[in-house]
């Protein structure tokens, strides 16, 4: 079968036809917003259209299936963290190997993970939090938008570092999660900045920390995980180009040269800061090695969690 750019690659008429970008995410999405960025920019660069095409459904398996089995050398995938967490809850249901049937491209932006309570929970830092839960195991609840998702293994993480036990409450998405947050309902959410930026900023939730190197120019009076004493932790969501596995190198140059383009543009960069992500390039083996990482390490954790979703 022939990967993408397959017979071009002896030719540097890549690409000859218009390029697929698929996303696993309905429109409008964070992913879906990376994406469409990512595709105006290339398709300037490259001279032909990249058309984002969403694929929403089954944890974004079915989006991941189409690129790994592509044959026509036009067809690429805007991944996110949950990529890495596919092989962990999945394994008997998906047709390819989240490692090594893609390429990773460049990591082109990043969503901090950040700790918020609602009014129902009284504290105002990361170390009352942990105090108050080490002094109730399983008194403290958390929101996700499910089992399995990005937040709830983010949120068990940083449980076993912090040696706590909270009380997990799954979610049919998101927005029901931080309602409940909210409402008090919840008391806690591991979140990604850009879904809860507005209402930290209204005060209707507090945030405790932020999975990110640096502070957010967002919220600089929050503090990091690092800073708060968690130097270990790292949560953050990112979004990512990936191609399948057998394209040709000068593909990817040209590839990861767009890549770098659009992440570090004006336009790129601040309409990525307005949705709460950062822009954050990484590409090549560096991004290779951290995509493998990630998948040993929530394949691991499920184990011990014993999660599974097949």
């Amino acid at each position: 079968m022939m990967g993408l750019g397959g017979a071009q690659a002896q030719t540097p008429a890549w690409p000859a036809k218009p390029v697929r970008l698929v996303v696993g995410f309905a429109a409008g999405g964070p992913t879906d917003v990376v994406a469409r960025g990512f595709a105006e920019q290339a398709g300037r660069g490259l001279g032909q259209p990249v058309v984002v095409d969403n694929r929403p459904g089954a944890n974004t398996i079915i989006a991941a299936e189409a690129v790994a089995s592509a044959s026509d050398g036009h067809t690429l995938l805007m991944a996110a963290t949950n990529h890495t967490m596919i092989p962990a809850l999945y394994s008997a249901r998906i047709k390819f190997d989240a490692v090594r049937s893609f390429k990773p491209v460049c990591r082109i932006a990043s969503a901090p993970t950040v700790l918020v309570v609602g009014p129902a929970l009284a504290v105002k830092s990361l170390g009352e939090f942990v105090e108050r839960a080490k002094a109730t195991p399983l008194g403290i609840t958390y929101a996700t938008p499910g089992i399995g998702s990005s937040v709830h293994f983010a949120s068990e993480l940083f449980a076993r570092q912090a040696g706590v036990k909270l009380t997990h409450v799954p979610y049919k998405g998101a927005a029901p999660a931080v309602a409940d947050v909210l409402s008090g309902q919840v008391d806690a959410s591991f979140a990604t900045l850009g879904s809860v930026l507005p209402l930290i900023k209204s005060g209707q939730l507090t945030a405790l920390a932020l999975a990110h190197p640096q502070r957010s120019p967002q919220l600089p009076g929050v503090p990091t995980f690092a800073e708060a004493g968690f130097k270990d932790y790292a949560a953050d969501a990112w979004y990512g180009l990936l191609a399948p596995a057998s394209t040709p190198e000068p593909v990817m140059a040209l590839l990861q040269r767009e890549a770098r383009a659009y992440a570090t543009s004006t336009t790129g960069g601040d309409k990525l800061r307005s949705l709460g992500m950062e822009p954050q390039v990484q590409c090549g083996e560096a991004f290779a090695r951290d995509v493998a990482r990630e998948t040993a390490l929530w394949t691991q954790m499920a184990q011990q969690l014993k999660l599974k979703v097949d």
